[in-house]
């Protein structure tokens, strides 16, 4: 009988937790329990579902409708409407906020996401949405890196890694999991007033700087339970405006768009970008929130994009009281949601929601249409582990700028400076004595040294930067202990300027541009305002040493400065680290290695990028009739790919074979060699960059194309032997329709640095041409 007993109380000690674990499984909803497949949890999860839960899902309000005051900036949530959004509108994401502490993050998404998983019927969290641009720029005391034109300059992918990286680390575990970067559209019009976000013009650049940044902020770290989306934006040619003006209309040819502008974002996709941003423009007529063509065709069939879809700021009202192609707000929602966006970002009211159920209701959209929105949305959700994760945890604040990331964004600032004019007068000596004048529009500026898109969104005012935060005054002083530095604030006071210049034996000039994005930024010619120029052309007249470090976010005119300056530092946007790069270059401890990621204008209205068409540059001979010359001479003030060192690198030995064979059918790559020597006496940084010109094409073919980038650190008297490797498929053919790719036989050249390998391909057993699928 006991041992009967025990036996009872063995097999009831085995089955109560297989039925405990049963019963629990029986109460838990089937996409509450992680152990589910994704596909799984997300069809369970919409099949609960009503319209207007969906509906909510598709819906993204600003944190202005939800907070006390009605501003940006507040981080104090007002609980009664967050209630009346999330439960009775089922709104499912939210966005945007300032520079404000992770203090107040913290507790504003705790008690917001608390009402969407603890107080809603269905538990679904939030998803929050940010403008993390160049580091955490809406979290204050972050690590804030340079702009991406900067990043671009280093032509490293590291930096970009490396700032998407910091970001997630710093500010994911806050609640900041879904950020509105990187932007993958190419900086290929000057004028343009988000130039300055973009990786620069070259569509092989953007593509290798995008994909890196996407890893650095995506990637499954193994200090993160918290998993950021990245947001490929904006989709697509938002950045080529025939005038220069923000949100302004596009008129571009299918081949300059599948050729150009598609690149960048299907390298994005390829490598599992979760989400895309729409282009606030119209191309050729037709605004791209409520084009089909582009936004399922394009995106969705031939480039295979299955995450969620998102429209820009007020993008669906636009189609409505900007672009004029719906006569009302109602048919403007049925033209995005026809056209396959996701989500709204409404922002700031309910339309969207009244609107799209009523199209359902009147049976215009299916229910259907709604649900693989929605089915996009859960799936985002999941992969992200809201479900698992969506509470910020608190106790991280060591995360925030620590000295490793801080000097992750030094390097990247270091890197990106390009010296653009030097008659010898850099690098100083760090301990030279005299004194140095320090002024300019930007001298003593942090928010200008940080551009837009820090702190605020046109950039915080002065006082809310950190206080440790070096301005270029600052870190001039600190760079030369034994030099007098006089910083005249008012650089505008000419009288003050005759004065000091003196008794000063060199002036550091900082000028350029204050901090600007989208529409407000927009400006009429490139030129720069002239009270700049009167300043640096007084002190030239004192004959002054001059040195002028730009800072901006765009290529303004710089031609009449030159001839007034020794040299000339393009610093751009550099962030919060940036004015200890610039006097690391002024000193030379650090030999600048950057190069510029655009071809800097010459003129305020003509100008192109370096992958122009042949006949896009040309001149003529005024005594010969009809005689037209094409060249390159003085289109540019300074070239794509430009930069000067304190050291010089000759190249030499460029090889490869003349004649190539193609069959078609896994052809392996050309290689070419190259010698590369430092015949200067400092250490230095060569940036190698090689371009193929296909000499001609059935369609007219750009001047040149960058197809490789190699960084290479040399000390004087040192070389080095690069092996160049061209994929035929990828680095000699272009695109003739849709993902169709074409290569044909003829004449290549490969440029690198001053030399030119002329080399021949035969397209084997075909009739000059190969044309495949992408």
């Amino acid at each position: 009988m006991k041992t009967y007993k025990v036996a009872c109380l063995t097999f009831l000690s085995v089955l109560l937790p297989f039925s405990l674990a049963f019963s629990q499984n029986v109460e838990t909803p089937f996409y509450q329990q992680s152990e589910v497949s994704v596909d799984e949890r997300v069809e369970d999860l919409l099949s609960r579902m009503t319209l207007a839960e969906k509906v909510g899902q598709m819906t993204q309000l600003n944190n202005t409708m939800i907070n006390v005051s009605g501003e940006q900036r507040d981080l104090n949530i007002n609980l009664d409407k967050a209630r009346e959004f999330v439960l009775t509108h089922h709104v499912g994401s939210f966005l945007n906020g300032e520079g404000e502490s992770q203090e107040e993050w913290l507790d504003f998404l705790t008690q917001l996401q608390k009402i969407a998983v603890e107080e809603s019927r269905l538990g679904i969290p939030i998803i929050y949405g940010i403008d993390h641009m160049h580091g955490a720029s809406y979290l204050k005391n972050s690590t804030i890196f340079p702009h991406s034109i900067n990043i671009a300059a280093t032509f490293d992918a590291t930096n970009a890694y490396n700032a998407g990286y910091v970001t997630a680390y710093e500010s994911s575990h806050l609640g900041h999991r879904w950020n509105f970067a990187p932007v993958l559209d190419l900086g290929r019009e000057p004028r343009w007033p988000r130039q300055y976000e973009t990786f620069g013009e070259s569509p092989y650049l953007a593509s290798k700087l995008g994909v890196a940044y996407v890893e650095g902020l995506q990637g499954s770290h193994d200090w993160n339970d918290y998993q950021v989306a990245a947001t490929a934006k904006h989709f697509l040619g938002y950045s080529e405006p025939k005038s220069g003006w923000d949100r302004s209309p596009v008129e571009l040819s299918d081949q300059s768009l599948y050729e150009f502008h598609v690149p960048s974002f299907r390298a994005a996709i390829d490598a599992g970008i979760k989400t895309v941003m729409l282009n606030s423009g119209e191309i050729n007529g037709v605004p791209v929130h409520a084009s089909k063509p582009i936004v399922t065709t394009l995106l969705r069939d031939e480039l295979g994009f299955e995450g969620v879809v998102v429209t820009d700021w007020d993008d669906i009202g636009k189609l409505f009281n900007f672009h004029y192609v719906a006569e009302t707000y109602k048919e403007a929602v049925y033209l995005a949601v026809e056209a396959g966006i996701d989500m709204s970002m409404t922002p700031t009211h309910l339309g969207f929601n009244t609107d799209l159920i009523s199209l359902v209701e009147e049976g215009r959209i299916s229910e259907e249409r709604i649900d693989e929105s929605v089915r996009r949305i859960l799936r985002l959700k999941f992969d992200i582990g809201l479900f698992e994760y969506p509470f910020p945890e608190s106790g991280k604040k060591s995360r925030l700028r620590t000295p490793e990331n801080v000097e992750k964004a030094y390097q990247s600032a270091q890197q990106s400076m390009v010296l653009l004019e030097n008659d010898g007068v850099l690098p100083l000596d760090a301990n030279r004595e005299g004194a140095i004048l320090v002024t300019g529009p930007s001298a003593s500026s942090k928010r200008n040294l940080s551009g837009g898109w820090t702190v605020a969104w046109q950039g915080g005012e002065e006082y809310r930067y950190p206080e440790d935060m070096q301005t270029l005054y600052n870190a001039i002083v600190a760079a030369f202990p034994n030099s007098e530095v006089h910083l005249v604030e008012d650089w505008t006071n000419t009288a003050r300027i005759d004065s000091i210049s003196e008794f000063v034996d060199l002036a550091v000039v900082a000028f350029g541009e204050e901090p600007y994005t989208e529409f407000v930024g927009n400006i009429r010619d490139l030129t720069l305002p002239a009270e700049q120029l009167h300043l640096v052309e007084a002190l030239s007249d004192h004959q002054l040493p001059v040195v002028g470090v730009y800072i901006g976010g765009r290529p303004r005119l710089v031609t009449d400065f030159t001839e007034h300056m020794s040299a000339l530092l393009w610093a751009g946007l550099p962030g919060f680290e940036g004015a200890g790069a610039i006097a690391s270059i002024l000193t030379g401890e650090f030999n600048p290695s950057g190069r510029l990621p655009f071809s800097y204008p010459r003129f305020p209205s003509h100008f192109a990028p370096y992958n122009h068409k042949p006949s896009d540059v040309y001149f003529f001979n005024p005594e010969e009739a009809n005689d037209i010359q094409q060249g390159e001479a003085s289109i540019w003030q300074y070239p794509f790919g430009y930069g000067l060192s304190y050291t010089t690198f000759e190249y030499s030995d460029l090889t490869m074979d003349s004649e190539f064979t193609i069959s078609g059918d896994n052809d392996g790559p050309l290689v070419a060699n190259l010698t590369i020597q430092n015949v200067g006496s400092r250490q230095g940084v060569e940036t190698v960059l090689w371009y193929i010109q296909d000499v001609t094409g059935i369609v007219t073919r750009p001047v040149r194309e960058l197809k490789g980038v190699e960084k290479v650190s040399l000390g004087p008297g040192e070389s080095t032997t690069l092996k160049i490797q061209l994929d035929v498929l990828k680095d000699l053919t272009y695109p003739i329709s849709g993902n169709k790719y074409r290569l044909e036989s003829g004449t290549f050249r490969l440029h690198v640095g001053n030399l030119t390998k002329e080399f021949g391909v035969e397209i084997e057993n075909r009739d000059r041409a190969l044309e495949f699928d992408y």
